[in-house]
């Protein structure tokens, strides 16, 4: 039970993904008693399950590469790419800190080698959304390795981690947050953080502040740790804190069988072209997940994945989805669509057949010769390191599934916070005594996601921020 004068802890983190054990280790760090409370079996959240890409400007890896960036200009490119419908102060401060924060996870044992990587698998420097300058930083061991250099961080700052205990509210005290009520016990601090990651695993919730996740029907799934379950919001009614980022998330396209993330469903055919309800090819089929689903959403009506019988031939075994025979039972199942020539797959889902047939001859004309003057496929491919030209679409029978962005990753309604982490109330004022950071603080993620490690980089960044100043007693 709670003393009656001095607190039991310092800082309470809700949370231990990403955020909350930044928050919990960069409060240690100043010397303070720290306790976190995890709701599931283990510590890592979402950060555990990602690729662990981290965007950051001005860094040693950028530098060591010869990579000219800055913070002004990771801004400019930040707030543009998001309309400026988010606050500069904030976004600012957060393209400030990425780079320190890098660095800080150097330091902690994070390895991310000074050197190019092709993919967001490959330990280094790669280009991972729509940047003008390459700021994905990828480390060893992908989002897992994040975690347990954290982890070890924690375990030597004497940060107690308590698993399998859901915070159920917040202590308020004349108006201060004071601590918390997990398993009945009522435990005091000087300030919360609260890190509990995002709403992606509540359906009532997905409804109420990300809507346009429905709009993928049954093909929607969901990719986000078990703990997504909103439990901000809960804490914020309970202090009147205003919400940022209503309406906002990160839903990455797929085709529409697909159940699980990429790395266990497998990878759709290179030799591909994506086409609208009218035949027509409309996009980089490579292009970033920062834009791309916005690009889909854009066409008003399906879109289709079209490929031949030599791309189905070439898939690689071992995944869920995207093998030879996966994809005859998905014929079977009527999951894929199957014709002996284009015409007669355009006339299957009820596309112009000579829209189609062009499509399909310009894309031939071009990507298997090592160009698109149309969408720029080729300086995509180029990034990733494939230079060998693509093997024409030109294979019968033909095939065709529709993508749509149904894979949700992230959530970004959040508690509303301030370039200080601190959590504003519906006046916009600083609620004392509590914090928010990762999926869990608004503001940061927009509505559009700026590329690979734009969560990661949020969690951790204003994790480690929250900690700083709840520790400060700020």
């Amino acid at each position: 039970m709670s003393g009656a004068h001095e607190p039991d802890y310092d800082v309470i983190v809700i949370g231990g993904g990403g955020a909350g054990l930044a928050a919990a280790v960069s409060a240690a760090e100043r010397g303070r008693s720290v306790i976190l409370f995890e709701s599931e079996g283990e510590l890592g959240g979402s950060t555990q399950l990602s690729a662990g890409m981290f965007t950051a400007a001005a860094t040693s890896v950028q530098k060591a590469l010869g990579v000219e960036d800055t913070v002004e200009r990771f801004f400019q490119h930040y707030m543009d790419l998001n309309q400026w419908l988010l606050k500069p102060g904030l976004v600012r401060r957060f393209c400030e800190l990425t780079g320190p924060t890098l660095e800080w996870l150097l330091d902690l044992g994070v390895e991310v080698p000074a050197q190019v990587s092709p993919d967001a698998h490959t330990p280094g420097l790669t280009r991972a959304g729509v940047e003008d300058v390459w700021r994905a930083h990828v480390p060893k061991d992908q989002g897992y390795g994040l975690v347990q250099v954290l982890d070890r961080a924690r375990k030597r700052g004497g940060v107690e981690a308590v698993l399998h205990t859901r915070v159920e509210r917040l202590l308020v005290t004349e108006g201060r947050v004071s601590g918390v009520v997990a398993d009945g016990v009522e435990l005091t601090a000087g300030a919360v953080v609260v890190a509990s990651g995002g709403l992606a695993q509540d359906p009532a919730l997905v409804e109420r502040w990300f809507p346009d996740a429905l709009k993928a029907g049954e093909s929607l799934f969901v990719v986000a740790a078990p703990g997504s379950r909103g439990d901000h919001l809960g804490f914020g009614r309970q202090v009147s804190a205003s919400v940022a980022g209503e309406g906002w998330g990160l839903m990455l396209p797929t085709a529409q069988f697909v159940r699980s993330h990429h790395w266990q469903a497998g990878f759709a055919p290179a030799s591909r072209v994506h086409v609208n309800d009218v035949g027509r090819r409309f996009m980089d089929e490579d292009a970033s997940y920062a834009v791309s689903g916005g690009q889909i959403e854009a066409q008003g009506g399906p879109v289709w994945m079209v490929f031949d019988e030599a791309a189905r031939q070439a898939l690689p075994e071992g995944y869920a989805d995207w093998t030879p025979a996966r994809v005859d039972a998905l014929v079977a199942a009527g999951e894929i669509v199957r014709a002996d020539d284009l015409p007669a797959l355009a006339a299957r889902i009820h596309v112009p057949a000579d829209r189609l047939v062009a499509t399909v001859e310009r894309w031939n004309d071009q990507l298997p010769h090592g160009t698109d003057a149309d969408f720029q496929r080729d300086q995509t491919l180029a990034a990733k390191g494939v230079t060998a030209p693509l093997a024409p679409i030109a294979m019968p029978p033909f095939h065709a599934t529709r993508v749509l962005p149904a894979e949700l990753v992230c959530t970004h309604a959040g508690l509303e916070i301030d370039h200080n982490a601190a959590v504003l109330d519906e006046r916009g004022r600083p609620i004392p005594g509590l914090f928010a950071a990762g999926e869990a603080g608004g503001g940061v993620l927009g509505s559009r996601y700026v590329g690979g490690g734009n969560a990661v980089a949020n969690a951790l960044t204003l994790g480690r921020l929250a900690g700083q100043n709840a520790a400060s007693g700020r």
